[in-house]
């Protein structure tokens, strides 16, 4: 592999998501720019995250890429909050995804194929709809996620997204011993994966479940780790949610470190959907 894609590799999905912006290697194709939109984005970086999914769409015409790019935009649009316009990206994932209709899955490869881009779609698709109150949806398409993966578990980074979602929606139907088991197998998996983001945002939905079953004291130990890890690896997203979370569970200095950390987002190009906001 070219070290190029090493390094961005190793941002993207492995041990290094707070790669520095004088850090990244220039991308040489869209993969590259599809690599380096998924880092920035991890960082909170928008304004230069949707610079390189633009540069995906100029440099390829590769449905599987295109589609991955697609499910990247909404992905960023719903960290902000804003869940009705996501779908409109995850949808053009959906059609460059499955041109054909369903499809059976197939072997796990070493880059991004098809069913991965299936999986993201229908996967960010049911997360528009979550946020968007419409939950028989959500696990309708959670369902139909579920059907294009490897029973084996090769996919890692799709299972992870599922068992994520799946236990979104279970907390917000208000089944937070439903939630719990996905939170916690989607940890599982992470931890014997190789992505460190994905580790941290697994431990943030554990002690989100947590919480919501009762066990506050926990919920906060748990939450506590989740934020040193993401102030180790700037990933302020995820540094901005844990702190809204210990807010609720009345941390004294949490509501003042997610307001720092929503000012930072906007210095990066994000832009919070207002309360109320379509």
């Amino acid at each position: 592999m070219d070290v190029r894609y090493e390094v961005l590799a190793m941002g993207a999905f492995g041990a290094r998501p707070g790669l520095a912006a004088a850090e990244l290697p220039t991308a040489g194709d869209a993969l590259s720019c599809w690599l380096r939109a998924v880092i920035l984005g991890g960082q909170g970086r928008y304004a230069a995250a949707r610079a390189e999914l633009s540069a995906v769409r100029r440099r390829t015409t590769d449905p599987v890429l295109l589609s991955l790019a697609a499910s990247t935009e909404g992905s960023l649009l719903r960290q902000l909050g804003w869940h009705a316009a996501a779908s409109g990206p995850d949808g053009r994932a959906t059609a460059l995804a499955l041109p054909g209709g369903e499809f059976a899955s197939v072997p796990a490869g070493s880059a991004p194929d098809r069913v991965d881009a299936v999986c993201d779609a229908l996967t960010g698709l049911a997360a528009d709809a979550l946020g968007a109150g419409r939950l028989a949806l959500a696990r309708r398409l959670l369902d139909r996620s579920r059907a294009a993966l490897d029973p084996d578990g090769l996919r890692w980074r799709a299972w992870i997204r599922w068992h994520w979602v799946s236990a979104e929606t279970a907390l917000a139907s208000g089944t937070p011993g439903e939630a719990l088991p996905h939170t916690r197998e989607a940890l599982a998996i992470a931890e014997a994966a190789p992505s460190v983001r994905h580790r941290v945002k697994s431990r943030l939905l554990v002690a989100a479940a947590t919480a919501a079953s009762g066990d506050a004291e926990h919920a906060m130990a748990l939450a506590d780790t989740v934020a040193a890890e993401c102030r180790e690896h700037d990933l302020l997203p995820l540094r901005w949610a844990c702190a809204m979370l210990r807010s609720g569970l009345s941390d004294p200095g949490a509501a003042g470190e997610a307001t720092e950390c929503a000012a930072g987002i906007a210095r990066r190009g994000g832009r919070f959907r207002p309360q109320g906001a379509a």
